[in-house]
């Protein structure tokens, strides 16, 4: 499993924001409510010592009780609005961020749907989990706890020290003489939990991506009596993601203390030379009060701007991550236009080179041609390219050279769900969702009616141990078909293909899996779908192809042999010498 490092860069980067932010178009006007409540939370928040300080000084200093009383309601009603403000900025803000994740998870996974299959044969599943989820949820810290929380908390700063100037320069220079100290260790913080935090996003994708893996090849570990090994190499990559964690917890741990007491002693200063001024009249006991809770409001901000600007760079991490993602171009081009309601099922392969790299080709200039109605078989050794052709049938990759006709259209020229819809696959390795054996077969098209899918079901011969499952055609299959045996699993994917009505079948080692009294009833039911259809089918069983049209004899991505069954044969070449060894085999 390939381990992901993705370094942080700069703390903010401006052009990863800048897209982010053109998310926020369709919730602009909210968007705007938020900044102007960021703005006036950092202008009520000194407005309530300030009003202390004149209730010290000009009423109970002076005994003016009824001028105490208005004053306490005013503060009373001052916290009050600071309070529906702050709850309409900090419900603002998750909103905004929720409805942004929202839509870019929604794009995110469209743009998955779209990606040719090359890209997911490279990339470990788990890695994309975490982009769609983990990371996407990150990407809403930007505008919970990222922007809008340090632009208020900057505001915030400013105004309190514009009024605790225009109050008592002195005495804020007196308060702010440990300031320096506070900026450097936050400075610090920033600097080694922005990498902590780093680590922690690479360990939590590691980690997704081995368990991911892991479970879905259970059976393989099990088979080999790999668990112990792999239960090591999990604890190894575990232990990474804690030290990881317990960096970050270590850093939090040193400087939180650390800020506290640099900011108690910018207190303990402030009290020393403001009592010092109050015995010499020179500063109000209001203003001395006004002072200590300006100075823990200023404090307060600074320490958790370095907190803020770290969320905010794991917001840009991720959200350069799916960014990236959102840039990777490897899809298919649906560029075509040409829309069938119907097929004849002609089907030609002229001059066909195909790599699934630059180099190496695993097809080599095919040429072959299947009339409507008839039936194409494609032996070889593994790795000779029989599943290569199917998937460039029906477009899953493009080819590197020549040409791929349906009915004389380039198959490129097809709308590419017009085209997968008339071809119908039938794979080796059978595919089921969690979800019942009637969704499982119309994959939720509500154009496929129930007595279509068990007329498809009676046809295929699979209806009846259906209705024996609990509950028939709504039983619930479980995760990857858990609950069926390998033939249950191959009856259902057949009858999944025919209940589309496709005018060229694709049957991929479609029986290789089967027991013999299912594999009969296969045979019965690939007799009737072949009526009236163009098939194309890979088979090691050479049994159940010598009816075929037509037989290519597949070797190193080249055609070494053609012709029927009897024909073949004849030749005396490498499909006699594949017969023979299967008739040992039998015998």
């Amino acid at each position: 499993m390939d381990k992901e490092r993705i370094n942080s860069g700069d703390i903010i980067d401006t052009q990863v924001l800048k897209r982010i932010f053109r998310y926020v178009q369709p919730y602009i006007g909210r968007f705007y409510t938020l900044v102007f409540l960021t703005v006036l939370i950092a202008f009520l928040a000194p407005a309530v010592p300030f009003f202390v300080q004149k209730t010290i000084d000009n009423h109970i200093l002076v005994n003016d009780y009824r001028g105490l009383v208005n004053m306490v309601i005013l503060l009373i009603g001052l916290i009050f609005i600071q309070g529906i403000v702050q709850y309409l900025h900090t419900y603002l803000s998750g909103w905004i961020g929720q409805s942004v994740v929202r839509d870019i998870r929604v794009k995110l996974y469209r743009h998955l749907l779209s990606l040719r299959l090359r890209f997911f044969d490279r990339t470990p599943i788990g890695r994309l989990v975490t982009r769609n989820i983990s990371d996407i949820e990150t990407l809403s810290d930007i505008f919970s706890q990222g922007v809008a929380a340090i632009i208020g908390d900057i505001l915030q700063i400013v105004v309190i020290l514009g009024v605790m100037f225009y109050i008592d320069w002195k005495l804020t220079l007196v308060s702010l003489s440990t300031l320096p100290l506070l900026v450097l260790s936050t400075y610090i913080f920033k600097e080694k939990v922005k990498v902590a935090f780093n680590e922690v996003r690479n360990a939590v994708s590691n980690l997704n991506s081995f368990v991911q893996e892991h479970i879905t090849g259970m059976s393989i570990v099990q088979i080999f009596s790999s668990e112990k090994r792999e239960y090591e190499r999990f604890r190894e990559i575990n232990d990474e993601h804690r030290q990881a964690h317990l960096r970050s917890v270590m850093y939090y741990s040193v400087y939180f203390p650390v800020a506290d007491i640099i900011m108690a002693t910018g207190i303990g200063l402030l009290v020393w030379y403001g009592a010092k001024g109050v015995l010499h009249d020179e500063v109000t006991i209001g203003v001395l009060i006004a002072f200590i809770m300006y100075i823990n409001m200023f404090f307060r901000p600074i320490r958790q701007i370095a907190d803020r600007f770290n969320t905010l760079q794991m917001g840009i991490v991720s959200s350069s991550r799916i960014l990236n993602l959102l840039d990777n171009q490897e899809h298919i081009d649906d560029n075509g236009h040409h829309a069938a309601d119907h097929l004849d099922g002609h089907v030609l392969f002229k001059n066909v080179w195909f790599a699934y790299n630059e180099r190496d080709y695993v097809l080599k200039d095919i040429n072959f041609e299947v009339k409507p109605g008839e039936t194409l078989a494609l032996v070889g050794a593994t790795g000779a390219g029989k599943s290569s052709i199917i998937n460039l049938l029906s477009r899953f990759y493009d080819i590197k050279r020549g040409e791929i006709l349906i009915d004389s259209t380039e198959v490129k020229d097809y709308d590419l769900s017009v085209l997968r819809r008339h071809i119908g696959v039938v794979l080796q390795d059978v595919f089921l969702f969690s979800d019942t054996i009637e969704k499982n077969i119309t994959l939720g098209n509500e154009d496929i009616s129930y007595e279509k899918v068990i007329e498809a079901a009676e046809l295929v011969g699979a209806r009846k141990f259906i209705e024996r499952l609990p509950g028939g055609f709504q039983y619930n299959v479980q995760e990857r078909g858990a609950t069926l045996s390998v033939g249950q699993r191959q009856l259902i994917s057949f009858v999944r293909a025919m209940v589309y009505d496709p005018e060229i079948i694709i049957l991929d080692e479609a029986t290789s899996s089967v027991d013999t009294e299912t594999e009969e009833l296969i045979q019965e039911a690939i007799t009737r779908l072949m009526k009236g259809r163009t098939a194309i089918v890979i088979a090691h069983r050479l049994s159940t192809i010598q009816n075929a049209d037509q037989i290519l004899v597949l070797d190193h991505g080249e055609i070494k042999e053609r012709g029927t069954h009897d024909e073949l044969l004849a030749l005396d070449g490498y499909y006699t010498q594949l017969h023979k060894m299967q008739y040992k085999e039998v015998l």
